[in-house]
Order: structure tokens, then sequence, then C-alpha cells
């Protein structure tokens, strides 16, 4: 019995003490709660990375063996209105250093090709052929900058990009700019390419054509090679650019061909630093559309037709040149008296703007009176936008008693208007409304909108701003202007060889004597001159020359520029009968 309960008594005991504290010990069940919690989180943290994230974290780890680089679109090509191409793409690349676009060649690459550098990008290389002869027209391409990234115009591009700066490549650059391509390339832990998984080719942007006249452009740059400072436009009577320069110009490849490109023989710059630091000559500044200027006696034709559309005068109306008036303490000169001690005589408006006669135009002014000499010049456009198809047009200033009032704080005196009737005083135009001004003079009194692309139509910004006989009036003091006993003298007897211009008896005349041959022509030929001071009236004055040429029948509208160079006749002229020789001549 002793056995048996022993037996009985331990295993008994032994059991249900056991069995008690395996299923009522509390740390027992917290750990089966821990073990739990933890398997199912690990469950849900799974789930969530394989799952949820599966794609995010699939991609990332494409990207640590795979890189897009861009191929980036060639730009549309510019042609002249021959069909000649005035800029070039060439094979280059560009990488980004300290958050700028920097344009290599294929040699400056080359290292970087041979080391597999996948921070290399395909780019094509901007190349302007004709440098500084153009560089106004065309303009030149850079880094896009922060606040164009802020305009609504470039919202679909990037920190990076390059975009049209000036000129027409700022002008059209939606155009011109095409859409860049990709290339998907597989790459080792180290970024090194291992080769290329495939590609989206890039949509090269379109092409523009120009109505500039590229051999005319040369010769127009190459006449005013002594100007150091001017500009000179050629334009065709609807409005249409064949050529503008601007003096000093500068040498665009220098933004687009690398930093090792060497400046063109011609330029006065060789590098980006020393164009942008030249604060003096600003060669960056357009001066045929963005520069401001007194017109001198250029103006006397826009205040002759003010006269005579209001009938203020007529064909009979004359002024005795008395070769100087007198205001009170104040004395006004005609240039003739002046330099030569000589008067006019009785002068008309013809006469008048033929000897350029500042007495005539100093008492028509005052005839006029100031408000009616700003609004015969509004009409022409003096004081306003033209809208040609380049960035950075200014408006110039025309003056009135209440501008006066409003700028100077002074009021309106007769010697403003007699300054006014010369183009002197507060008067500021640009040459291109110099030449727009002249150019309505050869359409008869009809105003084109200047403008370079080639299928832009023609646009009459103003229509009737001289009647038949006022445009006669005006055309005919102009040619004598150009003619012996006018004071444009380069221009007298202008002739040409070319057999290929009809001889009418009017605008092309047959050339008789020692001086005539087959083929020598007479053009005739209708311009005005001025000499314009300004600021310091001691120092030299601006010339100036415009003109239509033939007279009857225009071709062409030519304007002439040259800063502080001296006297329109003198300087001027040359200049524009060098690009009349070479117009005709073809």
């Amino acid at each position: 019995m002793g056995d048996n309960y022993s037996d009985n008594l331990i295993t008994g005991s032994s059991s249900q003490q056991g069995f008690g504290r395996v299923n009522g010990n509390p740390r027992v069940y917290l750990l089966f709660v821990v073990f739990f919690l933890v398997f199912a989180v690990l469950i849900l943290r799974a789930f969530f990375l394989q799952v949820i994230k599966g794609e995010y974290f699939r991609e990332l780890s494409n990207q640590n063996r795979t890189k897009t680089v861009a191929i980036h679109a060639a730009r549309g090509v510019i042609f002249d209105r021959n069909g000649t191409p005035l800029v070039f793409n060439e094979p280059g690349y560009r990488i980004i250093k300290d958050n700028k676009t920097v344009l290599l060649n294929h040699d400056q690459a080359l290292p970087m090709l041979s080391n597999s550098n996948n921070q290399l990008e395909v780019d094509s290389l901007r190349r302007y052929p004709y440098a500084d002869e153009i560089s106004h027209v065309l303009g030149y391409i850079g880094q896009i900058s922060p606040e164009e990234l802020k305009s609504p115009l470039f919202s679909e591009y990037k920190g990076n990009d390059l975009i049209g700066k000036e000129g027409i490549e700022r002008s059209y650059e939606q155009r011109l700019k095409g859409i860049d391509g990709r290339k998907l390339l597989e790459v080792d832990s180290s970024g090194k390419t291992l080769r290329s998984l495939g590609q989206d080719e890039p949509i090269a942007g379109v092409d523009v054509t120009l109505t500039l006249d590229l051999n005319l452009q040369q010769k127009t740059y190459e006449a005013m090679n002594n100007i150091k400072k001017g500009a000179a436009i050629v334009s065709k009577p609807n409005g249409e650019i064949l050529s503008l320069v601007s003096k000093p110009s500068f040498d665009p490849n220098l933004f687009t061909m690398g930093e090792n490109y060497k400046a063109s023989t011609i330029s006065a710059y060789t590098n980006i630093e020393s164009v942008l630091a030249d604060s003096q000559n600003q060669p960056l500044l357009d001066r045929a559309i963005s520069g401001v200027y007194p017109p001198g006696s250029t103006f006397k034709i826009v205040v002759a037709s003010a006269a005579l559309k209001d009938k203020v005068i007529d064909e009979n109306f004359t002024i005795l040149d008395t070769g100087i008036l007198r205001v009170g303490a104040f004395s006004f000169s005609n240039w003739y008296f002046t330099g030569y001690g000589r008067t006019d005589g009785t002068v008309n408006v013809v006469k008048g703007i033929q000897r350029s006669n500042d007495i005539f135009f100093y008492k028509l002014a005052e005839a006029l009176g100031v408000e009616s000499i700003a609004k015969g010049a509004a009409s022409f456009f003096v004081g306003k936008q033209l809208g040609i198809d380049l960035l950075g047009e200014a408006s110039g200033t025309l003056p009135s008693e209440s501008w006066k009032k409003e700028n100077i704080g002074e009021g309106w005196y007769l010697g403003d208007t007699y300054h006014y009737g010369i183009g002197q005083g507060y008067l500021l135009t640009t040459p291109l409304q110099v030449n727009a001004w002249t150019q309505a003079i050869g359409n008869e009194g009809n105003l084109h909108s200047p403008h370079f692309l080639k299928e832009k139509a023609d646009e009459t910004i103003a229509k009737n701003l001289l009647d038949k006989k006022s445009f006669e009036l005006i055309r005919q003091g102009m040619i004598e202007s150009c003619a012996k006993g006018g004071v444009a003298w380069p221009l007298f007897d202008f002739k040409v060889k070319n057999s290929k211009l009809k001889i009418d008896g009017k605008n092309f005349l047959e050339v008789k004597g020692a001086s005539g041959s087959a083929e020598t022509r007479q053009i005739v030929v209708a311009c005005k001159t001025g000499t314009a001071e300004h600021g310091d009236t001691k120092g030299t004055p601006h010339a100036w020359i415009t003109l239509f040429a033939p007279a009857y029948n225009p071709q062409i509208v030519v304007t002439v520029l040259a800063e502080e160079s001296g006297e329109g006749s003198n300087v001027a002229a040359p200049i524009a009968k060098k690009i009349l020789e070479d117009y005709f001549s073809r």
C-alpha cells in the first residue's frame, strides 16, 4: 500500500501541479501574444513592401541599373529669302556642371565618351557662319533663366534647356525648338554604361525662311565698315526687311560653340566677357530697332506731310530765307547761313526739302503748332512700336505740351516748336521708324508693318497719310535733294552698270556722253539727309540719310544712321550709295 500510495501520490500530485502551471502562468500567455504580434507585423510589412509598394521599389531597383539620357532635338534651320542657310547645327554634346549647361564639341567630349560618362548628353551646336554680319538679326541661344521659366511661354521647358535669347532665335523659339528624344542605358553600380536598352528619336524643329537677302546684308555690313556705332536698314515698300545692321556687332558663336571657340577675325570681341563688359559701346544693343536718336532733318518730310494734309500750306506757300531768326535773346539759324554765310532766297515746300532749309521749317512748325506736329507724326507711328518681329523695339519719344509739363516740369516755348520742326529737341526716334515713314512717303501715304518672316502676309498699319498732290510735292523735294542743287551730293546723277534695267525715262535714264555705255543706267533717287545734334551740342552730330529708289516706282527703302560721325551728306550718304550700287547692279 505504501508503494501504491507513494506512486499515486507522486504521480497524481506531479500531474496536477504541472498542468496548473502551464495553463495558469501569465508570462506564458504573454509570450504567445508577443510571438503572435511580431509574426503579424512581419506578415503585414512583407505585404506592404511586396504588394502595396512593390512597384515603387521595383522602380528604384531599375533606376539603380538604368539611366535615362536626353537626346536633344536639333533646332530648325534659318534661311534667307533665296534659300541660303544662315545657321548650321553641328554634332556636339552638353553636360550639366554646377547647374549650368556647358556645350562641348567632339574633341572636348572625347575623354568623357571613352570613359562611358553617362552624364554626357547628345546635342547640336549652333553655328552662325556669318558671325558678326547678321548677329542682331539672328541673335543667339543660351540657357533659360529662372525668370523665363516662370513665363507661361516656357511652361514646358526645363531648367537646363537652351532657348533663343535674341533676334529671330527668340522671336520664333516655339517653331525652331524641336521635341527632345531620350535613350535608356543600363549602368553598373559605379554608373558606367553597360549597354543601350532603347531610345525614342528626337524630332527636329521647324525651319524658318526670312525676307533677308544674305548678299545685300553682307554688302550693307561692309558699307558700314568704318562706322563705330550706328545702324542701317534696307526694306521693301511692302515692309519686308532685306538687311539690317547694327554697329558695333558681335560674334554669336561665342555663346553657342563651346568654351574653346575662337572668334572670327573681323570681330572686335574675342570672348563673351568682352561682349558683356563693353557698357560704352553696347554691342548687344540692336541700334536699328532699340536705339533712339533725334532724327534731324529726316523729320522734315513728316512735318511737311502734316502741314500739307492739314491744308496749312500748299504748293504756293513760301518763306523768305533770312538766314537767321531771333526770338528774344535766342537765335535760330539755317545751316547754309551758318556754314557759308548765304541764304536760299524764297523757299517753298519743294525747295525747303531740296535744300533742307531750316528757316522754312522753323516757320512751318510755328504755323502748324506743337499739337498738330505731334498728331501728324503719330499717324506715321512716331512714338509707337511698329511691331517688327524682333524683341526689344523701342517706341521713342513724341513730345507735346503735356508731355513736357509732365516729364520736364516746364511749359512749351516757341523755341521748342522751332527745334521740333527740324527734328531736334525732345524728339527721339529709332532708325526703323525713320525707315517706316520714308516707306510711307514712297507708298503714297500707306504704311506697311516691317517684318522678317517671309511667309507673313503684308499688313497695312496706316492708310491715306497723304493725298496725291501732297505726295507728289514731297517726292519732288526728295528727288531734288539727291540731284544737283540739293544737299545729298554723293547721290547726284547716281549710276550703275546693269543693262537689265529697262530705260523708262522716269526711274531709269539713259546716260549719254563720255560716262555713258550700253550697260550704264542713271537711277532717279528720292532722299532726305539729316545732321542731328544731341546731348552736348559741341560734340560731333549724328549723320542720317533715308531714301527710296527708284523714285517713281520704289523697289527699296534705305535708312542709314552713323552716330557722332558728322554731316548726313558727308557720312551717311556715301554708305547709302554703296548699298544702292550693290542692289541695282544685281
